[in-house]
């Protein structure tokens, strides 16, 4: 079931990239000759007008083919006023960034779901106090609940750590115990630590762990807005980041997940309730988005450098560089998801 859940929330998330794609296309006047879910072979096809509408045998991807616009072969190109190739380059930019914005917006969407069923946050109440950490000499004790770090009013647990960081010098807590209320002074200690990246960085800790004690917050109408346009651009900075640190070579390329990982941690989150399966489902409608606006000639990051460029130079490139370009784009993407399944397999065997 977990499988069929996957699946299901891929060809959405597909679904609405093709979506933004076809809608910008339709606005500026291009004929979109097919919109397919899936590749291979076509299990259902309708025509509504003059878009043949399908359903394909593989579910891990879909496209929109407009006149004048083929990625399998670059020179079959259409000048007719209808075709993709007639537009401005300007409008051709937007039909490709179409794509990639209905992705953020799809996960803004869920993000904006997820705060009015409510997001469960950690209470900022302490569990463990570690023995000549700066918490243990200043008196904070199990079940201590922190109310407030110089002068700041502190509700969850991730305020804590934030807070903490980006004080400088000692600081002063409120705590609250036992109903009553005890100001403590300490100074926190820096310690070398890894990030999410693997990379050394710096950060001030005070010794205490959290009481799995958790609150739901549930967000009124305009906060929820807030709360998904910050969450929104957190998992895209966090995506362009990733991207970023595996380019440079900080994330090993072994890090790189593929279609499996995808499918098999969708599951996961399925079977772990809606909440999470929404928040794991805008995270990869964010990583559609970000990637498919890298510079590979394949995807629309690509196509985007190509009319940057006829912009700037008042041409569009020749057709045969466009072809190899093009080829070498193909070589690149697929190679990038040959890795991603081979690193899948491996974790598989083990």
């Amino acid at each position: 079931m977990g499988i069929i859940v996957a699946l299901l929330v891929l060809s959405v998330l597909i679904f609405f990239h093709e979506l933004g794609h076809f809608t910008a296309a339709r606005f500026f006047g291009v004929q979109v000759d097919v919109f397919s879910i899936g590749f291979g072979k076509r299990l259902w096809t309708k025509k509504l007008g003059k878009t043949e509408w399908s359903l394909s045998a593989i579910p891990l991807g879909g496209y929109v083919k407009m006149k004048g616009q083929d990625d399998t072969d670059p020179t079959n190109i259409s000048y007719d006023n209808d075709s993709y190739t007639a537009k401005k380059p300007w409008q051709r930019i937007i039909i490709l960034l179409a794509g990639p914005f209905a992705n953020f917006l799809m996960a803004f969407f869920l993000y904006l779901a997820i705060s009015y069923m409510g997001v469960p946050k950690l209470q900022t109440y302490v569990d463990k106090v570690t023995e000549d950490a700066p918490a243990y000499a200043a008196g904070i004790q199990k079940e201590d609940r922190i109310i407030q770090i110089n002068g700041h009013n502190v509700k969850y647990w991730e305020e804590v750590g934030k807070t903490i960081n980006e004080t400088e010098g000692p600081i002063t807590l409120i705590v609250e115990r036992n109903n009553t209320l005890h100001t403590l002074q300490l100074t926190p200690k820096t310690i070398e630590d890894k990030n999410i990246f693997g990379e050394m960085i710096t950060r001030k800790i005070i010794g205490i762990t959290p009481l799995p004690k958790q609150t739901t917050v549930y967000y009124g109408f305009t906060d929820g807005f807030v709360y998904a346009w910050d969450e929104t651009i957190k998992a895209s900075t966090l995506i362009f980041q990733s991207v970023q640190k595996l380019i440079t070579g900080v994330v090993s390329p072994d890090k790189l997940g593929g279609i499996i990982t995808i499918v098999d941690i969708t599951a996961q989150a399925s079977s772990a309730g809606i909440l999470a399966l929404f928040f794991f489902t805008a995270l990869i409608s964010v990583n559609l988005g970000v990637l498919n606006l890298l510079p590979i000639p394949a995807l629309d990051g690509g196509h985007i450098m190509f009319n940057l460029y006829e912009m700037l130079r008042g041409k569009a490139p020749s057709e045969n560089a466009m072809y190899y370009i093009t080829l070498v784009g193909w070589a690149m993407l697929i190679s990038l998801m040959l890795l991603g399944l081979y690193n899948d397999v491996n974790r598989l065997w083990g």
